[in-house]
């Protein structure tokens, strides 16, 4: 019998019952002794279209009750050999983006002085700036890969600075990044000038557009990355309008074009072996897709990442 926290199987109690954490596993307020916290951050307020992301964490918490814990694929069995827990959600300020981010910032500078890589189900992309921000605190500049169809590196929008949109463009500035290995993938879509994407590329910015990925198994880029990061602390954070809406439709800003479910299995899969110090998946807008199918994605991209953190396989 394993000592570690498993997630509550669907022969024991229903799928459809139960609690309503990541895969069902144990919600914890203490995170001393995890080698993993999952958490929610149920903001929408830094989004400039579509809204709705408020309801991501609950959707995607809720379709993770399918998911088993061996990874068939891959052969990963990470409740085995990692200490998981959810550790709920940021008590984020619905009225107000400035203050939700720095509550977000100092939430996370409180995590990383523990051993816990944290995974964060969003919520709109305005929220990785703040983390990107604690985790260079703690690490230095971080590599970076960043799955997305939008390269987010806006200088502002209305007059803000601290947006979905802008949110890589702050962190390139604050040094929070390492330039040189920054990797967006999935990159596509219509622009207001070429500098929406070339800009970010003369900044260093590593980028693989989503039309030069069709038809490919991205299986060989991600071993590419792996080798090209080395040892060096690295966060994922991943859009989930980096895929084609056929596959993700519950978005604020989709995007034709994009990436399939396969090829973000391959991807995810490529990167094993990096220093993984964070992750996190957002963009997933559950109004826009009441199947819950986006969601579904979203769980198990999460899953995919949670088998190649260090520790979680042979």
């Amino acid at each position: 019998m394993s000592e570690k926290n498993q997630p509550l199987g669907g022969n024991e109690l229903a799928r459809f019952s139960g609690p309503n954490t990541f895969m069902r596993l144990p919600s914890v307020n203490d995170l001393k002794g995890l080698d993993v916290a999952f958490l929610g951050i149920p903001m929408d307020i830094g989004t400039s279209w579509r809204s709705g992301t408020r309801m991501g964490p609950k959707q995607i918490r809720e379709q993770s009750a399918m998911l088993r814990p061996y990874n068939m694929a891959t052969g990963a069995a990470p409740f085995e050999r990692l200490q998981c827990a959810d550790i709920g959600d940021l008590a984020i300020n619905t009225f107000s983006l400035a203050d939700s981010l720095r509550i977000i910032s100092e939430s996370y500078d409180e995590i990383l002085n523990y051993d816990a890589i944290p995974m964060a189900m969003g919520g709109d992309h305005a929220m990785t700036l703040p983390i990107l921000r604690a985790m260079a605190r703690r690490h230095g500049p971080v590599a970076l890969i960043h799955i997305d169809a939008h390269a987010d590196v806006n200088d502002e929008m209305f007059g803000e600075r601290e947006t979905h949109g802008t949110f890589l463009r702050r962190a390139y500035e604050d040094g929070a990044v390492n330039p040189q290995k920054t990797y967006q993938i999935g990159i596509r879509g219509t622009g207001y000038a070429a500098s929406d994407f070339s800009e970010a590329a003369g900044w260093g910015f590593q980028q693989w557009p989503a039309e030069e990925l069709w038809h490919r198994s991205l299986a060989s880029l991600g071993a590419e990355i792996r080798r090209d990061i080395g040892d060096t602390p690295a966060y994922i954070t991943y859009d989930i309008d980096s895929l084609d809406p056929a596959y993700a439709p519950g978005t604020g800003t989709p995007e034709i074009g994009g990436l399939t479910t396969p090829q973000a299995m391959e991807l995810i899969r490529g990167l094993k072996g990096i220093n993984v110090v964070g992750c996190d998946l957002v963009e997933v807008s559950p109004p826009y897709d009441t199947s819950g199918n986006t969601g579904l994605v979203a769980a198990n991209l999460l899953y995919e990442m949670l088998c190649i953190l260090p520790g979680a396989s042979a």
